[in-house]
């Protein structure tokens, strides 16, 4: 009993909680109803960053309908929002800013000058400014939600959740439908320049039509996004991602299963065949909702299967932290899931994975291998990237979920795969 007790605490240490598990969290939500499509510690609070912005431009908006300012109103710089740091316009103590320009700059720059600008312009300093914020989200319903500055910039105190981002967005698409076209917006020309938004989803998923970015190094990095396929909307939020492009690339997840279950749900989608049992690996079968899911289509490439759904743009983001992709060189470790006759099986078993243990496999390249065994041919689902030790406490976190899984080391096909 004694050695028994010492193996499970010993298992507690060997597997820590990573800083990306505690600050990983997402949610789903269908804006027409309210339904709850997906989440995972969706009320764990967290840093917003630049999420921050959506409140202030809420503000500001608010005050354009109450008559306070319009669109072509001047907004003074003070020598404290020109000294904020970057993401920033770069604009000079003493001179203005329009409205309008304030808005797109706040949307696709997420300028700090500028959200400072806009805070005292309505409450006369930043600290008013962050508690009418504060209050305005209580008013909303987001009851975990402090606001301590406009701009999303580091301050302990300020927190929110995925669940409360998620509110915030719904209540901009829904209750401000003029002013939310703005975060369509895909770049902004100012004094000469040209700044493109941050949300690169924009151009990489059909249907995003808004909403922000945001990072600091204590948040990782966040999104909240809204998309519209079939008539349908929803509002997809995630904090906590390793890498722009790893949030960027589970954003894109989210999305494409949240629209299966508001399909499924309205029965516009046949019923999915039973899934296949998996003829390699052992892996756990795909949940039903997964089973549901609308998978990208397969793409076979010099024995390589492609699944364009899983590979985001390339394309570095602009400065505000969003730019960083150098993560070093390839580690020749990973795990498998599962090897299938199906390669969109393989697919939804990497994917299923994943969701069990986000911060050991959320941002991990995924690679869907066509190999040979005898006369079958087969689709094995491996996620790759990591050194022995993260494979192995992969395996067990998602052993702890029921799920199995096996240690391989990339062999020349996968490394192929990556170099691509």
């Amino acid at each position: 009993m004694f050695c028994a007790l010492c193996f499970l605490v010993v298992g507690t240490f060997v597997f820590p909680q990573t800083a990306e598990a505690r600050r990983y969290a997402s949610i789903v939500v269908e804006t027409a109803t309210g339904r709850v499509l997906h989440e995972s510690g969706a009320d764990r609070q967290a840093y917003p960053a630049s999420m921050t912005k959506m409140m202030t431009l809420l503000m500001l908006f608010d005050a354009i309908e109450g008559g306070k300012f319009t669109k072509d109103s001047r907004l003074k710089v003070s020598r404290r929002a020109a000294g904020m740091p970057p993401s920033k316009l770069g604009l000079k103590p003493g001179s203005t800013i329009a409205v309008d320009d304030a808005i797109r700059a706040l949307v696709t720059k997420s300028a700090n000058d500028v959200a400072v600008v806009v805070a005292e312009a309505i409450s006369g300093s930043e600290s008013s400014f962050a508690v009418a914020m504060t209050k305005k989200a209580r008013d909303l319903g987001m009851s975990r939600t402090t606001f301590r500055n406009a701009s999303g910039l580091p301050d302990t105190r300020q927190l929110s959740t995925a669940r409360d981002m998620a509110t915030l967005s719904t209540v901009l698409i829904r209750q401000y439908p003029t002013y939310y076209d703005y975060f369509r917006i895909k770049s902004f020309t100012y004094n000469g320049r040209t700044y493109k938004n941050h949300n690169k989803l924009l151009d990489d998923y059909p249907g995003v039509d808004g909403l922000k970015t945001g990072y600091i190094r204590a948040s990782g990095f966040n999104l909240a996004a809204s998309a519209v396929r079939g008539g349908q909307r929803i509002v997809a939020v995630v904090f906590g991602g390793k890498t722009s492009r790893s949030r960027n690339a589970h954003m894109i997840t989210l999305l494409d299963r949240g629209f299966s279950r508001v399909q499924v749900a309205r029965n516009d989608l046949p019923s999915a065949p039973p899934p296949e049992k998996p003829l390699l690996a052992s892996a756990q079968s795909p949940s039903p909702d997964i089973q549901a899911a609308a998978a990208a289509p397969a793409v076979e490439v010099n024995g390589m299967v492609v699944l364009p759904a899983l590979r985001p743009s390339l394309a570095q983001d602009d400065i505000h932290g969003e730019g960083d992709y150098d993560e070093g060189p390839i580690n020749s470790f990973g795990i498998q899931v599962g090897a299938f006759t199906d390669p969109i099986k393989a697919q939804e078993a990497a994917r299923t994975a994943t969701d069990s243990a986000p911060a050991h496999l959320l941002g991990r390249e995924l690679r869907i291998t066509r190999v040979e065994s005898g006369k079958s041919v087969l689709y094995r689902a491996r996620l790759l990237g990591m050194q022995v030790e993260e494979a192995e406490a992969a395996c067990s976190a998602l052993k702890l979920t029921s799920r199995v899984c096996i240690v391989v080391k990339a062999d020349p096909l996968d490394l192929a795969a990556v170099q691509q």
